[in-house]
């Protein structure tokens, strides 16, 4: 019996969290490292939880209706934990495990002090350490009232916070228990908590230590400023010495009391930078042992430290693994801020990225990054590179220089960098004539590569498709390096450069190019908002249809296209979306990834965007737009000439002028379309891939289809050979994108795992206003709407769309919006150039917006100045 309810916390280790939680495991094996000291304790396991709620039978009911909440119905969460914590509280511990837990007591020492702490099978791991979701009781004294603080942990696994934190990180509340850890008390001089990498900046040489004298509840609890050091490489490299006035001690006869500190001793440190280094240095060792940066909560007595608790520091974003064990400090540019799509992939969709690459991408945190340390250590690719940088995003060349001022990060090496293959970043591109049939030459031999794909993929099955798409990966590539499409592209950015330059220096007007854009032919992301409005005008005439869509669930009613057919008007309404899913169907939100939900797979998230076109819009509204837009083009372009010409020098102007706008007008709108063959493509490996997936769960080698999406591509290939897959892989793969989803990648990524993050660097924007990158001319007022799902919209004429980030599927709300603010993003991203097509006021690059911003406020936007103002 004593093995069941109870055990030493020399006895346990990281094995055993089922039997005795997170805190109680890490414990337990803290305790076995040497030099490590822990508090002398045992835990009373899960299995005397479980005895106990087997005597609460209604608590059963109660979580039931608790699964089913959704995480922000926060009263009915506050009133239905409160009753399950209420019920277990009551129970009445069985005798025999009242016993076995009294006699551990009396080995200890009955009538000593103990720490009462919740250790749930849910927390300290990994990928969630549930830090403060369950109690913790100092000094408590006595077995009456330690059997009583037993039975308050084990309540605590329904704190509202806690059932709340479960709900948001998708943990079933019926598989996690509760193990209760009873520690003897200790009474530090000084306490606080070590964080072996710094939890602000992610840099993983840089310990952080907070401290304040007295027990570490007053830092925890936020009741006083702690000292902070910061320590690396031994040494105590920054310090702030905080004003202490309060502290928590232990009163004799049990629980704790707040004590004014006296005046003399406020401002002294609560440890010497001796002990803090010897603190990190206690700290370094656990690290190691657990292989991951720890969060260690430590005391000070008789000038020895005691660690009470360590658990992951689960906030940090992974560093990526460098290619070689050089030891070589890199740096790292994050791709998902230069596609517009920074939510993390699975790993059959990073790595299908990867392989279907320019460059090579390195992993991390479920994004993909680009290590430019080469190029930024040779002087003659660093400059081209920053520009280039700065032109698309100028936090992320602000956040490169940052790191590039600190001498010793990367070494400069000689000028060999530029040799044959490897032209200067940002290098003016080869000469291509001014010629609409180029773009349609490149289109059309687009069109004819994905043609052969579908044709030649049919075929393949099993190993040969793997093999297959390996070759099919090859001509994506060359496709994609394409030299014709890379200097049309080239030609299009440059001619904008061009212009915004020289009509700010001779007319002294910004962002010029924005009007001159407007309407721009072969632009296949901004046709793809219209032809949108284009099925609205099919259906807008049918109450009964448009009474039907708004039933649709999103993601659920996927066959509604046959409910649709048996309407009145419904078959050509069918025709409509089915012939505009034809064209646009491997589109979607983050289409980056190959394992989201194209529209064509899940046609219900267009019905949202369907429905506002129909509520918002006349009958040709598409046609109309275009065509304003084309005029307005026109007039701004005939306006800009006529005020050239009035110039000293002014027929060279005008003539070099419309050479350049001719140019931008002819190739501007090219620049979506090598994304659209990629999709394209992806489209059609993906209906591949996906037959394979169903093969294996009829010969039952996975239970669900889209468990391969947590497979690397070489692993689904290895799969389809072997008949074999892990188990265990796909739900750690599982576990650990979840984790990342809660993550925030940053723009720059060091290999010491610092984030760094740029700034504009900018004193012409009006206090409390929003600082981001002007990417559409233009001032806007309108109501916020902060959109995070584009199948969740509901727009309105004249709102203004307010989001992390937009990649080409979301095109098609921006023809019902009248400006637009991202957190990401830059001049020549996805949707700034379709912004710019619309003419949509718009500031990219706004940080934190989504929370910044709340959705109905009213804000101005100033596209042309690239700042925001919250006006109510």
């Amino acid at each position: 019996m004593n093995e069941q309810y109870v055990r030493n916390l020399q006895e346990v280790d990281e094995t055993q969290v089922a039997v005795v939680g997170g805190k109680g495991a890490h414990l337990g094996d803290l305790s076995r490292i040497e030099g490590i000291r822990v508090p002398v304790g045992f835990c009373v396991t899960t299995d005397a939880f479980r005895r106990v709620m087997e005597q609460a039978p209604s608590v059963g009911d109660r979580i039931d209706q608790l699964s089913g909440l959704h995480p922000d119905d926060r009263q009915t969460i506050r009133t239905l934990s409160a009753q399950i914590r209420r019920i277990i509280e009551e129970v009445t511990i069985p005798g025999d495990l009242a016993t076995e837990i009294t006699h551990a007591l009396t080995t200890l020492g009955e009538h000593a002090a103990y720490a009462v702490r919740s250790s749930a099978t849910a927390e300290d791991l990994p990928t969630a350490s549930f830090a403060g979701q369950q109690d913790t009781y100092l000094n408590v004294v006595g077995p009456a009232a330690i059997l009583r603080h037993v039975s308050r942990c084990w309540a605590s696994l329904f704190t509202e916070r806690a059932v709340t934190y479960r709900q948001r990180n998708g943990i079933d509340h019926r598989t996690v228990q509760m193990a209760v850890v009873v520690q003897q008390m200790v009474f530090p001089h000084a306490a606080g908590i070590l964080f072996t990498a710094d939890p602000v900046t992610g840099n993983r040489k840089v310990a952080t230590v907070d401290a304040g004298f007295g027990l570490g509840e007053a830092l925890v609890s936020g009741l006083v400023n702690p000292d902070v050091f910061k320590v690396r490489d031994g040494v105590v490299v920054a310090r702030t010495i905080a004003a202490k006035q309060l502290a928590v001690h232990a009163l004799p006869g049990g629980g704790t009391q707040e004590v004014a500190i006296d005046a003399q001793r406020q401002d002294q440190p609560a440890l010497t930078d001796a002990q803090v280094v010897r603190l990190v240095r206690l700290g370094r060792r656990i690290e190691a042992h657990f292989g991951r940066p720890q969060d260690i909560e430590w005391c000070l007595v008789d000038d020895g430290f005691q660690i009470v608790q360590s658990r992951p520091i689960t906030t940090l974003f992974p560093i990526p693994v460098p290619e070689t064990d050089d030891l070589q400090n890199r740096i790292y540019v994050s791709v998902g801020h230069q596609q517009m799509m920074t939510d993390p992939m699975k790993p059959l969709g990073f790595s299908m990225w990867q392989l279907t690459a320019m460059v090579a991408m390195h992993e991390a945190g479920g994004r993909l990054f680009v290590d430019v340390t080469q190029r930024l250590a040779s002087p003659a690719s660093r400059a081209g590179l920053l520009d280039l940088m700065g032109k698309g995003d100028p936090l992320v060349r602000d956040a490169l220089e940052t790191v590039l001022d600190r001498d010793d990060f990367v070494a400069s090496l000689p000028d060999t960098d530029t040799g044959p293959g490897k032209p200067p970043a940002g290098g003016a591109s080869a000469p291509i004539r001014t010629d609409p049939a180029v773009v349609t030459e490149l289109i059309e031999r687009s069109q004819a590569s994905v043609a052969a794909l579908e044709r030649d993929i049919r075929t393949k099955t099993g190993p040969e498709l793997f093999d297959f798409l390996l070759d099919a990966f090859e001509e994506h590539r060359r496709a994609l390096g394409d030299p014709a499409s890379m200097q049309a592209i080239m030609a299009g950015m440059e001619a904008t450069w061009w212009l915004n330059d020289k009509l700010l220096e001779w007319l002294g007007e910004k962002n010029a190019a924005d009007t001159l854009t407007l309407s721009a032919p072969d632009n296949v992301t901004s046709e793809m908002g219209l032809d949108l409005l284009a099925v609205a005008d099919t259906i807008r005439p049918y109450p009964e249809l448009i009474a039907f869509l708004q039933g649709v669930e999103y993601a659920r009613d996927e066959a509604f296209l046959d409910e649709l057919s048996k309407l009145t008007g419904g078959t050509e309404a069918r025709r409509a979306i089915e012939t505009y899913l034809h064209r646009y169907g491997m589109r979607c939100v983050g289409e980056i990834d190959i394992t989201r939900p194209r529209w064509g797979e899940r046609p219900s998230t267009l019905v949202p965007a369907i429905l506002d076109n129909i509520r918002n819009f006349e009958p040709g509204a598409a046609e109309r737009r275009f065509e304003q837009g084309r005029q307005k083009a026109r007039k701004k372009e005939q306006e800009v000439l006529s005020r050239l010409r009035a110039l000293p020098d002014g027929e060279r102007k005008a003539d070099e002028t419309k050479r350049m706008i001719d140019r931008v007008r002819t190739f501007i709108g090219y620049r979506e379309y090598p994304k659209y063959a990629i999709v394209s493509r992806y489209f059609v490996y993906k209906r591949a891939l996906m037959g394979e997936a169903e093969r294996l769960v009829r010969a039952g080698v996975l239970p669900e289809k889209e468990d391969v999406f947590y497979l690397t591509f070489q692993e689904f290939h290895d799969a389809t050979r072997s008949h074999q897959v892990d188990d265990r892989l796909i739900q750690e793969r599982k576990d650990a994108f979840r984790s990342y989803q809660a993550l925030t990648p940053p723009r720059v990524l060091t290999s010491d795992g610092e984030a760094v993050t740029g700034a504009y660097r900018r004193d012409d924007v009006p206090a409390g206003a929003l600082t981001g990158l002007p990417v559409s001319t233009g001032t806007v007022e309108g109501r916020a709407r902060v959109i995070l799902d584009m199948a969740e919209a509901d727009l309105e004429a004249g709102d203004i769309l307010v989001t992390s980030f937009t990649d080409p599927s979301w095109s098609p709300l921006f023809v019902g919006i009248a400006g637009l603010v991202t957190e990401v993003g830059g001049m020549m991203t996805h949707g700034a150039v379709i912004a710019r097509e619309y003419g949509l006021p718009t500031v990219v690059g706004v940080e934190r917006a989504t929370r910044l911003i709340r959705d109905g406020q009213r804000i101005r936007v100033h596209g042309t100045d690239g700042y925001v103002e919250l006006l109510s």
